[in-house]
């Protein structure tokens, strides 16, 4: 009888255990369930207190469980993106730019009173400080057809202006079609509005182009295009010469607008025209002197003002015959 109880009892603490461990007897050659000890020494808590300790031991397991859900992230629960929200955000940006430009147009440029923008002599309209400043501007050299030029654009010494450098070859691509080449330019991107509308910089108030340089005794030459939709223009330019000192020390230079010329595809046309300051799309830098070897041009800002002395309206003369529009 004692054996068949203590069977019954063995049976009864199986069940309330989750994990037995089973042990084989060799003098029974039976395999009975081996229990810890400690199941059978808990003191047994009062109902209300084990109600408490429960729940108490519930909040700590669900708080952990929520801080390991914060800091460990299941490779399978991924975002959910929503096209239409993002779609929706950027029409309600655009439609915020739209409304500064509108509000802007009837105050002023850039939100300032009229009569300040009338009174300004000095603009910078680009400085390089960061790089989102040289993120305004794009590098192009004769690689696009082929040559052997090299160019690149970075931040200067303690971030104070753009360093504008890289090496010249004037040796012509192997294609079979040019002649010649060996060019290397910096030039500004356009700038952008709501809805990505192309937006022009007005300089009638000035008369003078300025920009503040240091760079190793090389001609450049001095791009600025006009903002227009027609293709069959889109290589006109305006142009002039700067030429820098080299050196250590920083030159300021001063071209006054009336002194650009008027080219198309790279050539200077017998009918010249003045420059268009109410409509100016970009601004670029060309080195194209056919002396290869090494070059840089370092660019602490480009700006523009107005030169009381100067009352030169147009450095180029044009007849009748050569630009008929300008003797109507």
């Amino acid at each position: 009888m004692a054996l068949v109880h203590k069977l019954l009892n063995g049976t009864y603490i199986l069940r309330k255990c989750p994990k037995p461990r089973v042990v084989f007897c060799p003098f029974w050659r039976t395999h009975f369930a081996d229990y810890c000890s400690s199941s059978f020494q808990k003191p047994v808590a009062a109902p209300g207190k084990a109600y408490s300790q429960r729940k108490t031991k519930g909040n700590l397991e669900e708080h952990h469980q929520r801080e390991v859900a914060l800091e460990i992230t299941s490779p399978e629960d991924k975002p959910e993106i929503s096209f239409d929200k993002a779609i929706k955000e950027e029409m309600k940006g655009h439609f915020r730019h739209l409304k500064d430009d509108i509000v802007n147009y009837w105050i002023g440029p850039e939100g300032r009173p009229l009569h300040e923008v009338l009174m300004e002599q000095a603009k910078v309209v680009w400085q390089f400080r960061s790089k989102e400043d040289l993120d305004k501007w794009t590098v192009t050299s004769d690689k696009t057809i082929g040559g052997r030029s090299e160019v690149f654009l970075k931040m200067g010494r303690n971030n104070q202006s753009a360093l504008l450098y890289g090496t010249l070859s004037s040796e012509a691509p192997q294609d079979g079609e040019s002649g010649r080449s060996g060019y290397c330019a910096m030039v500004s991107k356009i700038l952008r509005g709501p809805f990505e509308m192309k937006r022009s910089y007005d300089w009638s108030h000035f008369n003078t182009l300025y920009l503040r340089v240091r760079g190793d005794g090389r001609p450049w030459m001095v791009n600025i295009r006009e903002d227009t939709d027609i293709i069959q223009r889109k290589d006109q330019m305006y142009s002039y010469f700067m030429f820098t000192r080299g050196g250590p020390y920083w030159q300021e230079v001063k071209i006054p607008f009336s002194k650009f010329f008027f080219s198309n595809q790279g050539r200077i046309r017998d009918a010249q025209y003045q420059l268009p300051l109410d409509k100016i799309s970009s601004i670029g830098f060309t080195l194209a002197d056919k002396v290869d070897g090494p070059f840089f041009l370092e660019i602490d800002f480009i700006g523009v003002f107005t030169d009381p002395a100067h009352t030169e309206e147009f450095a180029y003369e044009n007849s009748p015959e050569l630009n008929p529009r300008l003797f109507k």
